[in-house]
């Protein structure tokens, strides 16, 4: 148990730390080569948020426990709102953009409800995952297109700099980035299946659980930072946009590589909770925005905290469900 804990420890840390690296090298050459910033913001920064969960996700299915990456998936969504946004909004309100009222939200609350096309049968097949994939590639598409028609000085508030560097290192960014994703990645699962095996706990409750907010830690602290700062775009932009990827990438990788076979309590406890706690996000806003039509609708710290409360409620009915 020690050397599994010390193996989560060092593989979230890992984590954190090479994706970064990645993004950064990534998205310098990508640069280099020519790319729009908007399309790198759309792509490999949009990725990178993502790729702990990708990786581990991968990670995962090659050790025969698709399980726990389904549940590093749902466990995520669950944490980027219910612990990223109820935290964030706790310590900083965040104004809510009308873009995001008619683009981002729309299209993760339809990702969530789509889901349920491949989760209600218990069984998370090639198909499946295809059709994900599928999706996915409609809705960057869709975005390029819209945010094609912005004014540039709306897309560069929604745009992080990207850093200058020459290909040399850029490369070696990369490389090493995702050499250190891969490694930390195997070491975090692999803790992970030690503690599940010695504790008697499911694999899929360590993914829903150690695994989804460990890959979360990432999204909380940007998106904290970026609310302190003021950029309220890029705080629940990379939220709603890890989201989607959370459903359309990482809980498609696993059925790629062999179906995954499900329990029941998958989709009517964990993938159910996901799907109320961001119809409640929803909800939250839109009334907001229907109430107060004159002004920005806004996740306050009376939000945050219900959204929080939900959270820690989800992971008490865990408790009841494994005694």
């Amino acid at each position: 148990m020690l050397a599994a804990s010390l193996a989560i420890v060092i593989g979230f840390v890992g984590l954190i730390w090479s994706a970064d690296r990645f993004v950064e090298g990534a998205a310098a050459l990508a640069r280099n080569l020519g790319m729009q910033p908007i399309m790198i913001g759309l792509t490999i920064v949009a990725l990178g948020t993502s790729a702990p969960e990708i990786i581990v996700s991968i990670s995962a299915a090659l050790e025969h426990s698709g399980t726990l990456a389904i549940g590093n998936a749902l466990g995520s969504n669950l944490a980027n709102i219910g612990l990223v946004l109820g935290i964030t909004a706790l310590i900083a309100p965040l104004p809510i953009s009308r873009r995001i009222l008619r683009r981002e939200l729309p299209l993760v609350i339809l990702a969530t409800l789509a889901a349920s096309y491949c989760l209600y049968d218990h069984i998370l097949s090639l198909v499946d995952s295809i059709l994900l994939l599928l999706a996915l590639c409609l809705i960057f598409a869709y975005l390029i297109n819209s945010k094609s028609h912005q004014p540039k000085a709306e897309l560069d508030a929604e745009i992080e700099p990207i850093q200058e560097m020459n290909y040399n290192k850029a490369w070696l960014l990369f490389l090493l980035g995702l050499a250190l994703l891969i490694a930390s990645s195997q070491l975090l699962v692999w803790g992970a299946r030690e503690i599940a095996l010695a504790s008697g706990v499911s694999e899929l409750i360590i993914g829903l659980t150690v695994v989804a907010v460990g890959t979360s830690l990432p999204e909380l602290a940007a998106t904290i930072a970026s609310a302190l700062k003021g950029h309220h775009e890029l705080a629940i932009g990379n939220i709603l946009g890890s989201n989607l990827f959370n459903l359309l990438a990482v809980m498609a990788v696993p059925s790629l590589i062999a179906p995954v076979e499900l329990q029941p309590e998958v989709f009517y406890r964990d993938y159910a909770t996901m799907t109320a706690i961001t119809l409640l996000l929803a909800i939250m806003i839109y009334s907001h925005s229907l109430l107060r039509r004159k002004i920005k609708p806004v996740i306050g710290r009376l939000g945050g905290g219900l959204l929080l409360l939900s959270y820690a409620a989800y992971y008490y009915l865990l408790f009841l469900t494994l005694n």
